[in-house]
């Protein structure tokens, strides 16, 4: 699917979190092309750096990027870049995050202190983010207001709850995102 003549504005933006927070399974669930994914199988090598614990049938994990595009309206597209969880991939980010104008940070409500490291990158990088609280399968909800104080957000940064397996709540989660970027233009 080529991208339609009439579109004058491209934006890149990222999808982030820790390991096994559904960065992957956002972007295809939402993705108007078949999204570009760098998967490749966990195996014994990577004992010691990804902790399954969280996530015990993840079987796969991203190993340097996956890519997916959005169409919002006639006028404007997103092209979304996921990027790797673990910390033995943190190099790319710089490279990742080269113009980008925001981030969607996926967080899970059960592993919020996983969140932290991936927080501090994006403020070093100097991305306006979104927070999207993922929902698993058997887990509780938990109060936006809750995880905004526990991860010590400002009160002007939106905080919203996703299911990244619904390409609705996934759109939603990235409309958020956009409106937040547009409220600092304006």
């Amino acid at each position: 699917m080529y991208l339609d003549s009439g579109v004058r504005t491209a934006v890149k933006v990222l999808v982030v979190g820790h390991f096994g927070v559904g960065k992957t399974t956002c972007i295809a669930s939402i993705s108007e092309i078949e999204p570009l994914r760098t998967e490749e199988e966990i195996t014994e090598a990577s004992e010691g750096f990804d902790d399954l614990s969280g996530t015990p049938d993840k079987t796969t994990t991203t190993v340097a990027m996956d890519f997916g595009r959005l169409t919002i309206n006639d006028e404007v597209v997103l092209y979304l870049f996921g990027t790797p969880g673990q910390e033995r991939f943190k190099e790319m980010w710089e490279e990742l995050s080269r113009g980008a104008l925001g981030a969607l940070v996926l967080v899970d409500p059960e592993r919020l202190s996983e969140s932290f490291p991936i927080l501090d990158l994006v403020e070093r990088f100097g991305l306006t983010y979104a927070i999207g609280v993922n929902h698993f399968d058997g887990t509780p909800g938990y109060p936006l207001s809750e995880v905004r104080e526990a991860l010590n957000l400002s009160a002007d940064t939106p905080v919203v709850p996703c299911d990244v397996r619904n390409e609705q709540s996934s759109a939603n989660a990235l409309i958020t995102l956009v409106h937040h970027l547009l409220s600092l233009i304006d």
